[in-house]
C-alpha cells in the first residue's frame, strides 16, 4: 500500500521582509525630490504599517515606494489590507494598512471546497490557520497546488510542509 504525502497551505507575511522593505522605502523618500519639505514617513507597528503624507496625492506617491519595495522583496501585496484614508493632526492625511497573517474561515471553507470540487483523490483538512492536504499520489497532489496556484484569491498562498 502506498504511502500518504501531504503538504499545508498557508497564508503567511514573512514580516522581516516588510521591515526591510519599509527601510528601504524609507531612505527612497529621504532622498527623491519630490518628497523635499514634505512630512511624509512610514511606520511599521506589529501586523500594521502607517502612511502619513501632506495629501492623498503624495500619499498615493508613497504607497506606490511601498509596494514596490515589497515586490522586490517577494512579499504579496495580496497580504495589504488597506484603510480608509483619513485626516490626521498638522493637516496630514494617513491611512492603516493591515498586514494579513492566516486564513479566516470563509477562505479555507472556500478553498477546502475547491479542492474537493476538483475531483482529484486528496483530502483536505482545515487546521486552525492552515489547511492541510493529503492524498495517495504525488502527482495529485501536484495537481492541487497547480490548481491552486492558477486560482486568484485575495490572500496569499504559500506551499509549506511538503511530506512523501
Amino acid at each position: 500500500m502506498a504511502k500518504e504525502a501531504s503538504f499545508d497551505i498557508v497564508s503567511k507575511v514573512d514580516l522581516q521582509e516588510v521591515s526591510n522593505a519599509v527601510q528601504q522605502a524609507r531612505r527612497e523618500i529621504e532622498t527623491r525630490f519630490d518628497f523635499k519639505g514634505s512630512k511624509s514617513e512610514i511606520r511599521l507597528e506589529g501586523d500594521k504599517l502607517t502612511l502619513i503624507s501632506d495629501d492623498e496625492y503624495k500619499l498615493e506617491q508613497l504607497m506606490d515606494v511601498l509596494r514596490t519595495k515589497l515586490v522586490k522583496r517577494n512579499v504579496s501585496l495580496k497580504a495589504l489590507r488597506p484603510g480608509k484614508v483619513e485626516p490626521a493632526a498638522g493637516g496630514t492625511v494617513r491611512q492603516v494598512i493591515e498586514l494579513v497573517n492566516g486564513f479566516d474561515a470563509d477562505h479555507a471553507k472556500q478553498i477546502t471546497k475547491m479542492i474537493k470540487d476538483s475531483k482529484i483523490k486528496v483530502q483536505a483538512q482545515i487546521q486552525g490557520d492552515q489547511i492541510r492536504v493529503s492524498g495517495k499520489s504525488r502527482d495529485d497532489l501536484q495537481a492541487v497546488i497547480q490548481m491552486l496556484r492558477n486560482e486568484d484569491f485575495d490572500v496569499p498562498l504559500q506551499f509549506t510542509n511538503y511530506r512523501s
